[in-house]
């Protein structure tokens, strides 16, 4: 016989006052009498999802993650990637194919870049005088310009870049690697996520999905302004004792609940959310306030200046996550800021001015305290631009048009190279020629920094084991690696 319902828990949620949203407190640990689950062979199903830690397939390079993503598309060769023949031919009909994306304003003009280059570091990398701040740490990025997706609309791109598949509606590589490796802490959720005061970028979720795997490895937006994490704290009457006894409630009614029904994957999420909600309360709240930072970390940030201070005070907020155990952290923009189709000479210099010291400070404070050589730091977008003006009306209009056949990144930390780079586009950054990187190469080196082999990390959906590269041809890209 059933046992009788003595209320739901969305209405005991309600009546209580505590309303805590499932995305704002996606979760990562149960209750602290359960140890942590040896490791598990990559075709079982656990009868619980959680993120405790986990021990990976080998011997890792990274604990953790930092991706500044940069959505709408750097132009690398303004930023990264100088081709002489640009500033040649500058004006001129191309002499090649081009797929544009946005054909109605369309031109096949050569587009010279109106920057320059010059050799950085002791590496020598060349970067464009755009990004003077990334120049100073060349020397610890590793500069890949031979990425492709081949995929030339946003949504398509971004989905390639992130989840590894163009087709939407697939985990997030955040999600997978919480889903594999978990967490090294009891108090922050393992994905974290740094809105833009502006809003979040275009196709919004997708960013940090977790589709069909298990809701606790979603990523957890945090809001650039108050209330920074929706719904966390108790209504004034349900403070200290009178929460305990609502959510000591709450989980015996859970778990008898889930011992009835125990693949209920998102039921086992929504317990531990709520568990770790009211840790969160404090424990949030600490790592976002950065009122305690010395003087001088605040300046090398770049928040004592309006240009820099929004994105220097995220980068300086995720590098406190990591340093508090959270296992993958992304700095998102707002809208698709760097789609620049016009207008570029003033749209790029204004982004660069806002991002880059922060990024670099990121970097050089990650080294300082020990932390870069197990944290992976991520610069990049979903696709690059064309060599050709698109807007071609007056130079202030011309902007470039999309491009996934041969653009930019850069990383640094977490066991990839020094002062390195890696492969080559064509004479003219349209198509990369020379030890290209596609997609699916790039998670699995990521994967491989972890400890993870990219077949081996697998989850059971319907019965067909689904991997992040997807039956794609992948290959750890040794090269990029120290």
């Amino acid at each position: 016989m059933s046992r009788p319902q003595l209320c739901s828990r969305r209405h005991l949620l309600h009546a209580g006052g505590f309303g805590l949203g499932g995305l704002a407190l996606a979760s990562l640990l149960v209750d602290d009498g359960l140890l942590a689950a040896p490791a598990k062979p990559p075709l079982e199903i656990p009868e619980r999802f959680d993120t405790l830690p986990k021990r990976p397939h080998h011997e890792p390079r990274a604990k953790a993650m930092i991706s500044l993503f940069m959505m709408g598309g750097p132009s690398q060769m303004d930023l990264f990637d100088p081709k002489p023949m640009l500033t040649k031919y500058d004006g001129e009909v191309f002499p090649g194919d081009i797929k544009y994306d946005n054909v109605a304003q369309a031109s096949s003009k050569v587009f010279g870049s109106p920057w320059t280059f010059s050799p950085q570091g002791q590496c020598g990398m060349e970067l464009s005088e755009l990004v003077p701040n990334l120049g100073r740490i060349a020397d610890k990025i590793t500069l890949i310009r031979s990425m492709h997706s081949g995929v030339n609309n946003h949504l398509q791109a971004l989905n390639a870049i992130n989840t590894g598949m163009s087709t939407s509606g697939r985990p997030a590589l955040g999600s997978w690697v919480t889903y594999a490796l978990g967490c090294e802490t009891r108090d922050l959720p393992a994905y974290m996520v740094l809105g833009h005061p502006a809003g979040l970028p275009t196709f919004q979720e997708a960013h940090f999905t977790n589709a069909w795997l298990p809701s606790v490895y979603q990523g957890t937006l945090v809001r650039a302004s108050e209330p920074r994490i929706l719904n966390l704290d108790p209504a004034p009457h349900l403070e200290g004792v009178a929460q305990e006894r609502q959510l000591a409630l709450l989980r015996q009614i859970n778990e008898r609940h889930l011992a009835d029904v125990p693949s209920h994957d998102d039921l086992s999420a929504r317990i531990a959310a709520y568990e770790l909600a009211a840790r969160m309360q404090t424990a949030a709240k600490e790592a976002l306030d950065i009122s305690g930072e010395p003087a001088h970390v605040l300046a090398m940030y770049g928040i004592d200046d309006d240009a820099t201070r929004d994105y220097g005070t995220r980068c300086l907020i995720a590098r406190r996550l990591v340093e508090r155990g959270v296992r993958f952290v992304q700095v998102l923009n707002n809208g698709q800021s760097w789609d620049q189709h016009g207008s570029l000479k003033t749209a790029l210099p204004n982004l660069c001015r806002a991002v880059d010291k922060p990024s670099a400070a990121l970097v050089a404070d990650l080294q300082q305290r020990g932390l870069l050589e197990s944290t992976v730091v991520h610069w990049g977008g979903e696709m690059g631009r064309l060599p050709v003006r698109q807007n071609d009306t007056t130079p202030e209009a011309w902007g470039r048009d999309h491009n996934t056949y041969g653009f930019s990144q850069w990383v640094a930390g977490g066991g990839f190279r020094e002062g390195y780079v890696h492969g080559a586009t064509d004479e003219w950054s349209h198509r990369a020629v020379e030890d290209v990187v596609h997609h699916y190469d790039w998670h699995a080196t990521l994967l491989h920094c972890f400890g993870l082999d990219h077949a081996q990390l697998q989850f059971n959906r319907a019965g067909r084991n689904e991997t992040i590269t997807a039956g794609q041809e992948a290959r750890v890209v040794s090269e990029l690696l120290a």
